[in-house]
């Protein structure tokens, strides 16, 4: 019986310590393969704010979060611009963008010197990790929406004439106050 005790625990111990240790996310929406794959990228990345502190989208819980990978060349990433801006003031306890610069042919200095002469109130960081390699599949802008629990719940590549309202929308389904 004394040696029967510790081959018991580990039948047991194993598969508990497996089941804690999947990382996999169970988003609660039915997402394509790729969003599927956004959504555990996005939960377990991080990014450089321009103070050079590490943001997570685990730390934005809460409200309703748009990444916006972007780059200051990009005429239509910029175009939005506004209406994220907008929509961040309108919804100051629901939304907030994250813009994420590639950091492809921007320097950091080109993104503060951005942010300086340009009044959005955006979370600005850049892309030091190179998760939009990860999760962009054509090129830019390219946009990640996530619930206030963090799941993702959709992406979309490039910019629509609707997208005030369109993104109005994802705020008012999705927002928790």
């Amino acid at each position: 019986m004394k040696h029967l005790l510790p081959a018991l625990l580990l039948v047991f111990l194993i598969p508990t310590l497996i089941s804690c240790s999947n990382s996999e996310r169970n988003n609660p929406r039915d997402l394509s393969d790729h969003d599927q794959k956004i959504d555990s990228i996005l939960w377990n990345s991080t990014f450089q704010d321009l103070d050079g502190n590490e943001i997570s989208v685990q730390d934005l819980t809460g409200k309703v979060v748009m990444v916006d990978f972007w780059e200051t060349w990009c005429g239509p990433c910029l175009q939005v611009f506004p209406a994220l801006d907008s929509l961040q003031n309108e919804y100051p306890d629901d939304f907030v963008v994250v813009a994420v610069n590639l950091n492809n042919s921007d320097s950091v200095e080109d993104v503060v010197t951005f942010k300086q002469n340009n009044p959005y109130e955006f979370t600005f960081a850049v892309d030091n990790n190179n998760v939009g390699d990860e999760v962009i599949t054509i090129g830019i802008p390219f946009k990640v929406f996530l619930d206030p629990q963090g799941y993702v719940i959709k992406s979309e590549l490039g910019i629509t004439g609707n997208d005030y309202e369109d993104i109005k929308e994802i705020i008012e389904q999705n927002k928790t106050s």
